[in-house]
């Protein structure tokens, strides 16, 4: 048996972060990891898809290349190497994850490889090996929803329908995708695909896609989509899966597609098997924390996904530095409210804070501000213009409530905003903040700018 004060149960981006953290604040601590170090955003989510959006830009300038002056004499004979685009996406997370294993290392971190079963709060097996806790961290993410549609598991079996992680594992594009779900990673794998050239086609219950975030911005976000030739089917109800086809009822008529291969994004689920017996709290969402990312048990705490908070990266390595330190004596807790959401594609979406809609439900006297990413001689300059900015602020003081930004380039900008609404910042220091010129920044103060009388660089 080996005594710890802290062990971390997952190795994903919450997890290694509290392990690290924890290290660093001199408490003695373990790491368990069944999979890979780094979990589903360092091995296939986040950092996967990025290497490869890049490899999707590059294909779409290049066909685009006689705009910028480039003449390729025969435009016919680019083509896309997916066996190297892959090739390129595993050497970027081997780098990644080889990284991650030596600050582990290198902080003192005791890593245990395999499943970690839970015996009580203080207790857990690896393999054969028992370590004793102080405290346990439980990061274990969550796991793609399958829903309940006839034949759909069938299909699975047949390897056609596949979800995020399948789909980047693919030897050969598709020349056909359909989606199930409109929310973020179905927007992200929709524009990687098609913009390699595959027929695309999400179906979504709903009457619009990206339900959480602003309406301007959504309803920009679906334009763009459909601009560039993604089938967006609103309003639509799966009726069965058989084979490589999918039927539904659409707007009231039957409709049947077909795909190579068939995505399903439609939520996920949070991986608490083997906890229920230790007397967690656990609703629909996950397991239930508080504020200081601390369970019903005392000495358990759950961060990232499977507390189902926020299904978001960075929110769990925040959750994992918060949870530590209030083990180690000092209190820490997060701020919902001001947490950036990205969705990446072309172009980009990077938002945080109050919604419009959102900020006026809550009782605020709401002022909004837009800018076009058209009017910025940046972006205009890089070919692109396509989007524009959103601030939400209160009138009385121009406290900034909320940032909305379609553009490109947007998951980067998105934290000056998050910067100003931690310092509790308004929209008249943000006008008078001197941004560089030129750069697509300069977006944000023409927007506070609107907000408090009148942009420079349109005429409003």
């Amino acid at each position: 048996m080996k005594d710890y004060d802290i062990v971390v149960l997952g190795g994903g981006p919450g997890g290694y972060v509290a392990a690290i953290k924890a290290a660093q604040m001199g408490a003695k601590t373990a790491l368990v990891e069944k999979g890979e170090i780094g979990g589903v955003c360092l091995n296939w989510g986040c950092i996967p898809t990025k290497t490869l959006l890049k490899s999707g830009k590059m294909y779409e300038d290049i066909l685009n290349s006689k705009e910028f002056g480039i003449d390729i004499e025969d435009i016919s004979r680019v083509t896309i190497n997916w066996t190297k685009m892959l090739q390129r996406k595993d050497k970027v997370v081997k780098q990644l994850t080889g990284g991650v294993k030596a600050l582990l290392k290198g902080n003192g971190v005791d890593v245990y490889s395999g499943l970690g079963e839970v015996l009580d709060s203080h207790t857990i097996k690896v393999k054969d090996t028992t370590l004793r806790t102080k405290n346990l961290i439980i990061a274990t993410g969550a796991s793609p929803f399958i829903p309940d549609i006839k034949g759909i598991k069938e299909s699975i079996e047949s390897g056609i329908v596949i979800t995020s992680k399948e789909l980047l594992e693919q030897k050969e594009l598709p020349k056909k995708l359909v989606i199930l779900g409109g929310g973020v990673i179905s927007t992200e794998f929709a524009i990687l695909f098609n913009t390699l050239g595959v027929e695309v086609s999400i179906i979504q219950r709903s009457h619009r896609i990206l339900g959480s975030l602003d309406k301007d911005i959504r309803e920009g976000m679906a334009k763009l989509m459909m601009k560039k030739g993604i089938n967006i089917l609103f309003n639509s109800n799966v009726l069965a899966v058989n084979g490589n086809t999918v039927t539904i009822e659409n707007n009231g008529i039957e409709k049947t597609l077909e795909g190579d291969k068939i995505l399903i994004s439609v939520g996920s689920t949070p991986n608490v098997n083997g906890l229920q017996h230790i007397g967690l709290k656990i609703d629909k969402n996950g397991i239930v924390t508080n504020e200081k990312m601390e369970t019903n048990i005392k000495g358990i705490y759950a961060i990232g996904d499977v507390n189902g908070k926020y299904n978001l990266a960075h929110v769990a390595s925040a959750e994992g530095i918060v949870a530590v330190e209030n083990i180690m004596g000092k209190e820490s807790s997060i701020n919902y409210k001001k947490v950036p959401s990205c969705i990446y594609g072309f172009p980009e979406v990077g938002t945080a804070g109050l919604t419009e809609e959102e900020a006026r439900e809550q009782g605020y006297d709401v002022i909004t501000s837009s800018f076009p990413v058209a009017a910025n001689g940046k972006a205009l300059a890089e070919g692109e213009s396509e989007g524009f900015i959103k601030i939400v602020a209160d009138k009385q003081y121009g406290e900034v409530l909320g940032v909305h930004i379609l553009a490109a380039h947007a998951t980067d900008m998105i934290a000056e905003a998050v910067t100003t609404m931690e310092l509790e910042g308004t929209v008249h220091e943000l006008a008078k903040a001197i941004h560089p010129h030129p750069t697509l920044s300069e977006i944000v103060m023409e927007a506070a700018h609107g907000a408090i009388d009148k942009p420079i660089h349109i005429f409003k």
